[in-house]
């Protein structure tokens, strides 16, 4: 009897284990990584580049007499004097002037005699060559400080620097510096891929930072033929109309190209990942329940989105969710939103 009792309670215990071990397998979590999928899409995307450049004065110039060692006579503008092409800025001392025009009128009277006396045989063709050569040099001299005499604004726009008094002896510092600011100009460095898409007279929007609630407008006015190996860009110079004069050389400026429409395929940005230690990125589409890993090439953010250049296609479903979790070949269970 006790023989039998003891194999009867073994048995219990065998069947009580066995039950529990059933229970442990119905408690198990699924057997594939849980997330969440959403579909690639197909959408037209704008293709806008946005540069941040200075904005510069459309023209400008130093004003300098041709001839140093010349005293100022008068100025006649100050900084913040608007000025029209060839109007009158500066006249400078006449008296080095007036003292060559003399001399110069000596060696004509000279020169007048001796040609005669030339003519006749009294003197060598070296003389009278000698004789023609320095009056010559004087001309010159007398024609470069006439120039100087009386300075003009080569164009139209604003004085913004004045380093001189009447009075001062000229040496080499600029006198005065002129700006043009209507128009002004934005120099941009454009990324190569767009090269073939910048046009003369192309349409760019300007946003200035001190006037946010305002757009200003301008057209591509010249594209440098040469590009920079070192960035990979090509300069474009923005010609902006600047009639109320808003705008200042100086300014900070965005500028936005628009290079036209393309059909991209776009996944949330959450989706792509950063393989360390690389510039590889990827992402995971679901397919038949399993994860497979897909490098992609990456292009522009579209709001919370990215447009994927290759490797993927649009309908395909990507995984959103428990990303650091998936691997390529791991079985996933869908999560249904």
């Amino acid at each position: 009897m006790k023989r039998v009792f003891v194999f009867m309670a073994v048995a219990a215990a065998l069947a009580g284990c066995s039950g529990k071990g059933r229970n442990v397998v119905e408690t198990q979590a699924p057997a594939g990584v849980l997330t969440k999928t959403v579909p690639a899409r197909s959408a037209e995307i704008v293709l806008s580049e946005v540069y941040t450049s200075e904005i510069q004065p459309y023209k400008e110039n130093d004003i300098t007499p041709a001839a140093s060692g010349v005293h100022i006579d008068r100025i006649l503008v100050d900084v913040g004097s608007k000025v029209r092409e060839g109007q009158l800025l500066l006249t400078l001392d006449p008296t080095q002037y007036n003292q060559q025009m003399v001399q110069l009128r000596t060696l004509e009277d000279d020169y007048n005699r001796l040609l005669p006396v030339y003519e006749a045989g009294g003197i060598s063709t070296q003389q009278i060559e000698q004789a023609k050569a320095t009056l010559d040099v004087q001309r010159e001299v007398v024609g470069n400080l006439m120039k100087n005499i009386e300075v003009r604004s080569p164009l139209t726009g604003v004085v913004t620097a004045r380093n001189n008094e009447p009075g001062d002896l000229f040496t080499n510092t600029p006198i005065l510096h002129v700006m043009q600011i209507n128009p002004l100009k934005v120099i941009a460095n454009v990324s190569e891929q767009y090269f073939r898409d910048v046009k003369v007279g192309m349409p760019v929007d300007l946003h200035v930072e001190l006037f946010p609630d305002r757009e200003f407008r301008g057209t591509v006015s010249l594209i440098y033929p040469a590009l920079d190996p070192a960035t990979r860009t090509f300069t474009v110079e923005v010609k902006v109309p600047n009639d109320a004069e808003t705008l200042r050389p100086g300014m900070y400026a965005r500028t936005t190209f628009d290079m036209g429409r393309k059909q991209g395929v776009l996944v949330p940005d959450v989706a792509v990942q950063k393989q360390v230690g690389s510039s590889e990125k990827y992402l995971y589409v679901v397919r038949d329940g399993v994860a497979e890993r897909r490098a992609v090439k990456v292009g522009r953010q579209v709001g919370d989105e990215v447009d994927i250049l290759t490797g993927l296609e649009p309908g395909e479903q990507v995984a959103v969710t428990a990303l650091s979790k998936l691997s390529d070949g791991v079985q996933v269970e869908v999560k249904e939103n």
